[in-house]
């Protein structure tokens, strides 16, 4: 192999490690970036008890929560008259059968099931005497919704980037 051949390849060599160092240069910050912005998501307890839920890039409100102390990703959706969960959700929290009703959704209406005396916590704030919805059909099996049989029990404010849930 002669010099000049030799001066390619160690260009070439030197190109590639430059590209693949900016490559992961820029991967690892992107996932910095994206690490931080999860993190500003998060719902947090403010310095008077109330739970400060932020709004995420999609204009909703999520926050993590439990019933029945099942974990649970509850959206917040105050037009809603109960705390909604699907089936499989209801097999998982061990509830009991309860009466049949007809919920109207914005897909229709569909039958479920109204419990009541269902203990939810939504962050740090619990009721142990919730109405709760059976049968939201939802694609994320973790979710769920959270509607007024909980809602109604806070002073809850919407702000630009923030709801705010405030004990009574």
């Amino acid at each position: 192999m002669n010099p000049l051949q030799r001066t390619a390849r160690q260009g070439a060599f030197v190109i590639t490690l430059v590209w693949v160092l900016v490559a992961a240069g820029l991967y690892l910050g992107f996932r910095w970036l994206e690490a931080r912005e999860r993190q500003h998501l998060q719902p947090y307890e403010g310095l008077h008890g109330e739970l400060v839920i932020p709004r995420h890039p999609d204009g909703h409100f999520y926050v993590p929560g439990e019933v029945n102390r099942v974990p649970v990703l509850f959206l917040v959706d105050t037009g809603a008259s109960a705390v909604s969960i699907s089936d499989a959700q209801a097999r998982q929290a061990q509830l009991p059968r309860g009466r049949p009703v007809t919920v109207r959704t914005a897909n229709g209406e569909r039958p479920g099931e109204m419990v009541h005396g269902i203990p939810v916590r939504v962050g740090h704030l619990a009721l142990n005497d919730t109405t709760v919805i059976i049968g939201l059909d939802i694609s994320n099996e973790r979710q769920a919704l959270l509607g007024q049989s909980f809602l109604r029990h806070f002073d809850v404010e919407l702000r630009q980037r923030d709801m705010v849930l405030r004990p009574r």
